[in-house]
């Protein structure tokens, strides 16, 4: 099996796969080329469950007066000048992808920021900023300094799952793992984490999107 490999200063070995369906393996910079060869085989089934889920996952059209549905609100396509509003989403005729991805990113961001404010004005959680990306492969991240990092294709999945992501990150500004420390603090937040986590996964193909 083909991979590629990039080192840095982490200190685990991950598996991604990249938008192109290649095998991404992150790596320690003290790993060898035999741990790492290992370590692809070992996860040979994971390796091909998950190109197996690229082949049948879900695309969007672009077509004029279809529908798509933002953080739960549904818009109506239609052509024109790159804006959403009044139920409508104007894109171009051409680089609907690009456009779409941009006004994405800014209503993930006013989303994204309100409910991060709400759950961290409940529960007491103190973070330092919100950031959005296009990432394709994670949800979120924390950062040691406090930075909360969603990528904007949180748009595409029910806002019940969205939040899940929110409160998920904002725990890790107090355990930095995912320890059973964590889970307990998840888990005050959010009783019902384990099945939003579950129908989160069966989203991953929201995260591939646009193109």
């Amino acid at each position: 099996m083909e991979f590629r490999v990039v080192k840095s200063k982490r200190k685990t070995l991950c598996l991604s796969i990249e938008p192109n369906g290649a095998v991404l393996v992150r790596a320690p910079l003290s790993v060898s080329e035999k741990e790492i060869g290992d370590f692809v085989h070992r996860h040979e089934r994971w390796i091909a469950s998950r190109l197996a889920k690229r082949k049948k996952r879900r695309t969007l059209s672009f077509n004029d007066w279809e529908r798509l549905v933002l953080f739960g609100e549904s818009y109506e396509i239609v052509q024109g000048k790159p804006k959403i509003e009044s139920g409508q989403i104007a894109l171009p005729v051409n680089g609907r992808g690009s456009a779409l991805t941009e006004m994405v990113k800014r209503l993930a961001e006013e989303y994204m920021t309100a409910i991060v404010h709400e759950i961290a004005s409940r529960f007491g959680f103190v973070y330092s900023r919100i950031r959005i990306s296009s990432a394709r492969t994670r949800w979120g991240s924390c950062s040691k300094t406090g930075t909360l990092s969603f990528t904007c294709f949180l748009a595409f999945v029910d806002p019940a799952l969205a939040y899940y992501v929110a409160v998920h990150e904002l725990c890790h500004t107090r355990c930095f793992n995912h320890g059973k420390e964590f889970w307990r603090e998840v888990e005050r937040v959010l009783p019902d984490w384990r099945v939003r986590r579950a129908k989160l996964r069966k989203e991953e193909d929201c995260l591939d999107f646009l193109r």
